[in-house]
């Protein structure tokens, strides 16, 4: 009981501190961000937040979940006086006309979005320090991003370190039959070379128009980039993430040698702890539920530290 009243009054402190906090909706490009910044904080450090793969918002939701990352993560960085700016994903909400045709996207576009973000941050003398937090896919918009244009800080939150068509298929191999999944393997080989699947095979109905699209974010390297960036980076796993390999974090801690690294036996895919299969199902659509203390505690200890290494 003591335990669950010192919880609750720590989460009454950090709602007080969000609603005290400036928030404010801009607009860069065509790209739709809400900024949070802790009152009475003079230049603070300011942490870009990108979500993870499908149509996410900026609160770190989607069309079929809605955990809340990303919208309970700027809560906590800023009751800790870190500043973030979090946006809508091109295709959240709906694609607009702004982006162009949906089939001539391309995964650049997520990384163009993230470096207009930073130089629109940039451009205010308002903050100290610019951090990238990416989470999931976001870690590797992230790390592109980064290859782009200066930041103090990367931080990459149960980031894969394999190109995104062969974790599709490890993560699809697990879950379906030898015969159903034989099919849609080949079909994402074929995809990643630069073919057209035409049929596609059944479970795996991309269009052809849409597959280029989907070919330059299935081919994405994480690790090149990675090993050549001098950024001081953090990297954060979870052992109870069905999504992310341990081997994952393993190879993007050996790729950014200087980086810090943090293992969190309990902590899953969307950032909270778990105690089983089904608690970890349930809490892709628990907004509620807080998230891992010791990863936080992590992300704002790098986040607010003043050597570059």
């Amino acid at each position: 009981m003591r335990i669950r009243a010192l919880l609750a009054a720590l989460a009454f402190l950090i709602s007080v501190a969000a609603a005290s906090a400036e928030e404010s909706r801009v607009r860069v490009g065509a790209i739709d961000a809400v900024l949070t910044v802790p009152s009475g904080v003079e230049r603070p450090v300011v942490a870009l937040l990108i979500a993870g793969s499908g149509s996410t918002d900026h609160d770190g939701n989607g069309p079929q979940i809605k955990p809340a990352t990303l919208k309970k993560l700027a809560e906590q960085l800023v009751a800790r006086d870190i500043a973030t700016l979090r946006y809508d994903k091109r295709g959240a909400g709906g694609w607009k006309p702004a982006f162009g045709k949906a089939e001539d996207f391309r995964f650049k576009d997520y990384v163009d979005d993230a470096v207009a973000l930073v130089d629109y941050l940039r451009s205010s003398d308002r903050f100290s320090k610019i951090a990238l937090v990416g989470h999931s896919e976001g870690g590797l918009v992230g790390i592109l991003a980064a290859s782009r244009t200066h930041v103090d800080r990367l931080v990459l939150l149960a980031t894969a370190a394999r190109k995104q068509g062969d974790l599709l298929k490890a993560q699809l191999e697990k879950k379906l039959s030898a015969d159903a999944f034989a099919p849609i393997a080949k079909a994402i080989d074929a995809i990643m070379a630069g073919e057209i699947v035409d049929p596609p095979p059944a479970g795996f109905a991309i269009p052809p128009a849409m597959q280029p699209s989907v070919a330059s974010a299935l081919t994405a390297d994480p690790i090149d980039p990675l090993l050549k960036l001098m950024v001081p980076t953090l990297i954060v796993a979870g052992g109870e993430d069905h999504q992310i390999a341990r081997l994952d974090f393993l190879a993007l801690s050996t790729a950014a040698l200087v980086a810090k690294t943090l293992w969190l036996p309990p902590m899953n895919h969307v950032l909270v702890d778990v105690s089983d299969d089904a608690d970890d199902v349930a809490s892709y659509n628990q907004p509620e539920r807080p998230l891992d203390a010791d990863m936080i505690d992590a992300v704002t200890a790098f986040l607010l530290a003043s050597k570059t290494r």
